[in-house]
């Protein structure tokens, strides 16, 4: 097994885990990832829900493991060709240089929704709309201003954004932003407990584990205030605030509020480099996403032997269900990896 080398494209979560899983079990891996440092989208986080672990620690664990003598790693690395040649699969950088495995492994994430383009939510235009991501940056420094500096007293989320949105032509839900909304709210409470926050959703989506206790938490220990309705503008008033206008939906009433900072909890959506690499082999999904050879029974395989996928590169899943099938993916890769060893050795009989 030690001679059979690995193709692992893409540092983040699944790809960090699915390397120490094989390199635990004596397989020699080479991960490449394009940015400076491994990590992926989980660096971009201060908690994780339900029980608000610190996102740096999970991201350390995972990054300290790298450090393994079946593990080579590198970084800065942007791959822009993947091709199977022979019993060989051959991944090219942008820089020429080639990398070569016996088997490949897709973990290459997800990229969050653009709000630029639902302009009449205002993000771009004016300084009080910012996206989830942000918000989740200006917890991690303990700093929630607005463009002026001041600690906001009344906040709002809108869900949805870029998810089961037809204008967008994206019409699945990406599974983690109602109950990351609900952490960010908690998160903005802690620091601000005299303050507002009132969130704007179609439907809670709460069918993780602990995710509708900590939803009613939300409610009955911080106040929340949650809105059913979808916003259908945002604008700056003249002391740049943000005026939202919207549709309480429950009560069947117009409704308009404004606010000190509006937070767009924006969707997850397939990553270049996964719709790249996806169509040029021939297994590029619904909405870009990678897609696996059954969703039921072969979920981490993909048609073209020797290629295999984990992650957030196939649909919208938690940090947990990603680690979760990034161990998958291992289990499958050393599978084929031991029948083809025990093919080669029948075959040398």
């Amino acid at each position: 097994m030690n001679e059979k080398k690995i193709l692992i494209i893409g540092g983040g979560p699944a790809g960090l885990e699915a390397a120490y899983q094989l390199a635990q079990n004596g397989c020699s891996v080479h991960l490449l990832e394009k940015e400076a440092e491994v990590g992926g989208n989980l660096k971009k986080y201060a908690t994780l829900f339900p029980d608000f672990s610190d996102a740096s620690e999970v991201r350390k664990a995972l990054t300290d493991r790298m450090i393994h003598k079946n593990i080579e790693l590198e970084t800065g690395v942007c791959v822009s060709e993947l091709v199977a040649e022979g019993e060989k699969w051959i991944a090219k950088s942008d820089s020429g240089k080639q990398h070569s495995g016996d088997a490949v492994l897709l973990t290459t994430g997800f990229e969050t929704f653009d709000p630029s383009r639902k302009e009449e939510l205002g993000y771009g235009i004016y300084d009080n709309v910012v996206t989830s991501v942000e918000f989740e940056n200006m917890l991690k420094t303990g700093k929630v201003r607005t463009a002026a500096g001041n600690m906001p007293e009344r906040i709002a989320f809108l869900s949805c954004i870029g998810s089961r949105d037809e204008k967008v032509g994206n019409h699945y839900c990406s599974r983690v932003c109602c109950i990351n909304a609900v952490k960010l709210s908690i998160g903005f409470k802690k620091l601000q407990p005299e303050a507002e926050a009132y969130f704007f959703y179609m439907d809670m989506r709460m069918a993780g584990q602990c995710y509708e206790e900590l939803y009613r938490k939300s409610q009955e220990e911080y106040g929340i205030m949650y809105i059913r309705g979808r916003v259908s503008e945002a604008a700056a008033t003249m002391d740049n605030r943000i005026q939202i206008k919207s549709e309480d939906t429950l009560l069947g009433l117009p409704l308009k509020l404004t606010v000190d900072l509006l937070v767009l909890m924006v969707g997850i959506e397939s990553s270049p480099s996964t719709r790249l690499l996806a169509a040029q082999n021939g297994i590029k999904g619904d909405y870009g996403f990678a897609q696996s050879l059954n969703v039921q029974k072969s979920d981490n395989l993909t048609k073209k032997q020797g290629l295999f996928l984990a992650g957030t590169c196939k649909r919208p899943l938690t940090l947990q269900e990603t680690l979760a099938d990034a161990r998958a993916a291992a289990l499958q890769m050393l599978n084929y990896l031991r029948e083809t060893v025990t093919e080669g050795n029948t075959a040398g009989n």
